[in-house]
């Protein structure tokens, strides 16, 4: 989907602890083969803090930066993958309520890692929706996790990435900004909806009877399914070049133009082989470096790493960003921002 006259007008992350890799497998929370083979040195844990308020301090430096005032905002739209506080309980206005307190609409969006990206598409749709001068001038959107409660096992869910705690926060705006989204694309494989339900049924949820998340069990399950001949192997890899290739023609550039490329936190085999390979970019291209010391913090991954390009400049004005990402389903989805203006100066102590 090509955009125009849409801008991401202030970004924001929110702080947590970290902790190393080489003390979880210390602990034995963490396989010492495992940890050598991903690459990954560390996670970012947000210890008791709520997801909703870590996306609440991430709002607030986003909206700080973006030199909107609230009246200016018509919406919140919020992205998660794991529960954010009571059940029936709305976190989206929780967030408002602590950010920009206006009486506008709040909506929650789940679509896996890749819901920032579904975020995106939801708020420049809203935002277009009306001509200018209608009071439609921004929007605030959030996501967080924190995966510190006794149903995950942030270390051992998966063997692609270890979950991280996060909070972001992007605020879009037909004003102006500090980069210019130029377009922003996903499509999904339905024959591969399976692979990350494999071997669970759907009722009563797990987690509500004592459950467990293990990615790892079900891609176990769904592969022995495969080598069965009773489910299809799909090609994703398709689908994520394809998806790509048309958002970029859309927003009229080329992978050649491309300065850096924002991908999941994956540990660095499912990194190249996932996302920057296909696309044929090199790690150098990528934001390794940054992801094997924060892991993968679900949707809010593509937030922290353009906030990391910008504000540590390595992507200044006049420089092209993709963003990329996937989620279960399986969808991909990609952006292309064009960074327009400098970070803020760093204030004397002052820091992310």
């Amino acid at each position: 989907m090509r955009v125009d006259g849409v801008h991401l007008a202030g970004i924001g992350v929110a702080s947590t602890g970290t902790v190393m890799t080489a003390e979880a497998v210390e602990r034995g929370w963490y396989d010492a083969a495992e940890r050598d083979a991903s690459g990954m040195l560390a996670v970012t844990v947000a210890g008791t803090t709520p997801a909703p308020d870590l996306a609440v301090e991430a709002a607030r430096t986003a909206i700080a930066t973006s030199r909107h005032e609230p009246a200016e905002f018509c919406a919140v739209f919020h992205t998660n993958v794991h529960p954010q506080g009571p059940e029936g309980w709305s976190a989206q206005h929780y967030i408002n309520r602590n950010t920009i307190d206006e009486p506008v609409t709040c909506v929650e969006v789940r679509n896996g890692c890749a819901g920032f990206f579904s975020l995106l598409q939801l708020a420049v749709c809203f935002l277009a929706a009306v001509p200018d001068g209608s009071g439609r001038t921004a929007a605030l959107l959030t996501g967080a996790d924190n995966f510190g409660t006794p149903d995950v096992d942030r270390w051992r869910a998966s063997n692609l990435f270890l979950l991280a705690d996060g909070g972001g926060a992007v605020v879009l705006s037909k004003r102006g900004g500090f980069a210019e989204l130029l377009a922003v694309g996903a499509a999904s494989d339905p024959e591969l909806e399976e692979r990350h339900r494999s071997g669970e049924r759907l009722f009563p949820p797990g987690l509500t009877v004592g459950g467990r998340l293990n990615f790892r069990e079900r891609t176990r399950h769904y592969r022995h399914r495969v080598a069965e001949g009773l489910a299809s192997p799909g090609d994703f890899g398709a689908t994520l070049v394809d998806t790509v290739e048309r958002t970029l023609g859309e927003a009229g550039v080329t992978v050649a133009d491309i300065t850096a490329v924002v991908h999941d936190g994956y540990g660095r085999d499912a990194m190249n082989v996932m996302y920057l390979e296909p696309l044929g970019f090199g790690e150098k291209d990528g934001i390794w470096d940054f992801t094997r010391r924060t892991g993968h913090a679900g949707p809010v991954d593509q937030i922290r790493g353009l906030d990391r390009l910008w504000r540590g400049g390595r992507a200044g004005p006049g420089d092209t960003v993709l963003m990329v990402g996937d989620a279960p389903g399986m969808e991909a989805a990609c952006a292309v921002v064009r960074v327009t203006e400098p970070p803020p100066p760093v204030r004397p102590g002052a820091g992310q």
